[in-house]
């Protein structure tokens, strides 16, 4: 009969501990009525139990720091801490000792190791110790490879792995509007919701913007000479609540000149978000580059360059258009008709020619016109006309002005 001969155990231990910041202890009240049976007892044992704030005993609110008891949640743009301990529990030296620390990923496979280096020897009660960081940027299964390798006294080489398996979670969810102006203006609005079970406090969230663009951030009002956040004076974001950001983007002046820019995909820029956690843990996401569908303006645009917000009525104002040759190959040779509407009539000459206009190049119009409704109204009622192909683009509700009554006075 054969028998197997036994394992022969390993002269070296290796544990493997997450450093993470303590908490704090919450105490769980428990009063009643000072006319019920216990009377004063609760209350009396809330007051001398050293966990709670004096005077707030029944707020859950704690002042004590407890040591983490698991290896709890791990967040996307985060950063993971880890101690390695390699003890000698044998009364024997070892030699050539050799620690390494491997992250593998659904994606790729890293070395956290601080040194590759092996250790020459070590001796009895003697332990190599090691800390490493990693910046999770994937969410998903993570695996922690630990090997260690050594060579007996007897020459004998030895070789052990131990795993360590954790999940990487979702901190943040980001979700993003565009709205496109007709001055060529990006407003980009980002909800970002808190799905972690603790509160979060938003240290900076920025905009990055793309080659193409200006940015201004709209979370900010001035108050007193003084600006402050449209959030408050705390900007903590408390478990599944949502926080809007709002941006506006403008073209820097080189690309707005191009017509040809505006059309297609456009690259508008990336968030960075950057927060903390409990007693100071820090996070940063940043996104992948946010794209918006620019809108088609056909081969012919016609903008508002200047518009005054307030009118008199029956009293002539002026209004500023552009007007550009989307096309990149062909020459428009442009008429201009104004039709009246019900409460808005052109001041000029209709169908007068605008000359020839090139491709990718613009020509800007001052017209005149007034206002016989009051109310917001709305101008409507310019015709373009290319007379080489015989095309016709219509351009109503172009934008709208307040008429009031000559007798009150507008302000400049």
């Amino acid at each position: 009969m054969e028998v197997n001969p036994p394992k022969q155990e390993h002269l070296l231990a290796l544990k493997v501990m997450r450093l993470t910041k303590p908490t704090l202890f919450t105490n769980i009240p428990v009063t009643c009525e000072e006319k019920d049976l216990p009377g004063d007892l609760f209350n009396q044992l809330m007051r001398d139990d050293p966990s709670t704030v004096n005077g707030a005993e029944i707020l859950m609110l704690g002042e004590m720091l407890t040591l983490p008891q698991n290896f709890g949640n791990i967040f996307l743009g985060e950063t993971f801490s880890s101690y390695i301990s390699v003890h000698n529990d044998s009364n024997q030296v070892v030699k050539d000792i050799l620690v390494k620390a491997d992250l593998q990923t659904s994606s790729q496979r890293l070395n956290l190791s601080a040194s590759n280096a092996a250790v020459a020897e070590l001796k009895p009660d003697c332990c190599i110790d090691d800390v490493i960081h990693h910046e999770v940027k994937e969410i998903g299964t993570h695996i922690l490879v630990c090997a260690v390798s050594y060579t007996t006294q007897g020459g004998e080489k030895m070789y052990f792995r131990k795993f360590f398996k954790f999940q990487v979670l979702k901190p943040l969810d980001v979700k993003t509007k565009f709205y496109n102006a007709e001055t060529d203006e990006v407003f980009l609005e980002a909800q970002i919701q808190n799905i972690t079970t603790s509160p979060m406090f938003m240290e900076k969230v920025s905009l990055e913007p793309s080659i193409m663009y200006n940015v201004t951030e709209l979370n900010s009002v001035t108050q007193a000479g003084e600006c402050v956040s449209t959030f408050g004076s705390r900007g903590y974001l408390q478990p599944m609540d949502t926080r809007q950001y709002l941006y506006c983007l403008k073209p820097k002046k080189e690309f707005a000149e191009k017509a040809g820019i505006i059309k297609g995909v456009t690259v508008i820029g990336k968030l960075d978000i950057v927060w903390k956690t409990n007693l100071g843990e820090r996070g940063r996401l940043q996104t992948s580059q946010l794209q918006r569908m620019a809108p088609g303006y056909g081969d012919v645009r016609l903008s508002l360059e200047a518009i005054p917000d307030t009118v008199n009525l029956e009293e002539p104002f002026r209004i500023t258009c552009k007007i550009t040759n989307c096309s990149s190959e062909r020459t428009m040779d442009l008429v201009l008709e104004m039709c009246n509407t019900n409460s808005i009539h052109w001041c000029g000459i209709s169908g007068r020619q605008l000359g020839k206009l090139h491709p990718s190049s613009s020509l800007c119009l001052a017209l005149t016109l007034l206002s016989s409704v009051q109310g917001l109204q709305s101008i409507s009622g310019l015709r373009l006309t290319d007379t080489f192909l015989k095309r016709t683009y219509e351009y109503d509700d172009i934008a709208q002005v307040c008429v009031v009554s000559s007798a009150v006075e507008v302000e400049a």
